[in-house]
């Protein structure tokens, strides 16, 4: 059966500048690299929280088809004013934080490349509380 959410793996234009967003502006931690026969690193893994992972790839390592559909992905935070206050105070760009439809806190960012990120905290009306465990 699934368990949850394993990873999201993004082509990136720039591992480094990518790795430096996702590390030192966001926090995650650095899990893993992916080095090439010469040693070089083409992709890295960081450490959401719990389970979760983001994968990145330098885009000359990775195909991906023309057509995806992905649109953004969501981290869940525990107090969504202090997140935003502590991002924008490192120099990201993230919107004001508004109610979802949802019934749940949200505010948005974008990584280098572009990628949208929902900042996420639920609350007791949120639709997904009965799914909460």
């Amino acid at each position: 059966m699934i368990r949850g959410l394993a990873h999201i793996c993004f082509r990136v234009s720039d591992l480094e500048a990518s790795l430096a967003f996702y590390r030192d502006r966001l926090g995650l931690k650095p899990a893993f690299d992916f080095r090439d026969e010469q040693g070089r690193r083409f992709g890295v893994y960081l450490h959401v929280g719990g389970r979760n992972f983001i994968e990145l790839f330098a885009a000359e390592a990775v195909k991906t088809a023309p057509d995806q559909s992905y649109q953004h992905f969501c981290l869940e935070v525990d107090d969504i004013e202090q997140t935003v206050g502590k991002l924008r105070s490192g120099g990201v760009e993230v919107t004001e934080v508004k109610m979802g439809d949802d019934h749940s806190w949200q505010a948005w960012l974008s990584d280098p490349d572009g990628n949208r990120i929902e900042l996420h905290q639920y609350t007791p009306e949120s639709w997904q509380a009965p799914s909460l465990r």
